[in-house]
């Protein structure tokens, strides 16, 4: 039996466009186009989660979240495993002043060595794209 895991997915969404991110070591047919997301860490609320991956994978800091959802999603073949995806529409304190801008993770939970990637704003009417059902929950985001 495949374990259960509990993830968080962001939504920051800035003039009709999507903050994404793409690897930049890793082909897109591994990675694709992914919104900050992660695991939620035992004992930790998710709308601390959420302001934890934002910070962690863009630089970004939540000023306000807003729970849209859950969802569960098989993440077989890759892995034995099934995420239950929390996703919330966040509003950040400070927008960077850059069309896209760099971000890292020095110790990625799969292991290895650092993992880069380039953040950047994906026009809306594209969201289609993102990567393992990312955008499962994005016209609620677009919902008052």
């Amino acid at each position: 039996m495949s374990r259960v895991t509990q993830k968080v997915v962001c939504y920051v969404i800035r003039a009709e466009k999507l903050l994404v991110f793409t690897h930049d070591e890793l082909p897109l047919t591994v990675t694709g186009v992914q919104v900050p997301a992660g695991s939620v860490k035992r004992g930790e609320t998710l709308e601390a989660a959420v302001r934890r991956e934002l910070t962690e994978e863009t630089g970004l800091h939540a000023a306000g979240v807003r729970f849209l959802g859950s969802q569960e999603y098989d993440l077989r073949p890759m892995r034995d495993e099934r995420a239950v995806r929390h996703y919330f529409r966040v509003e950040v304190a400070e927008y960077p002043a850059e069309e896209r801008w760099s971000g890292a993770e020095r110790d990625p939970s799969s292991g290895g060595g650092p993992v880069t990637w380039t953040c950047w704003w994906l026009p809306l009417h594209d969201a289609h794209v993102l990567a393992g059902g990312f955008g499962a929950l994005i016209g609620r985001a677009l919902s008052d």
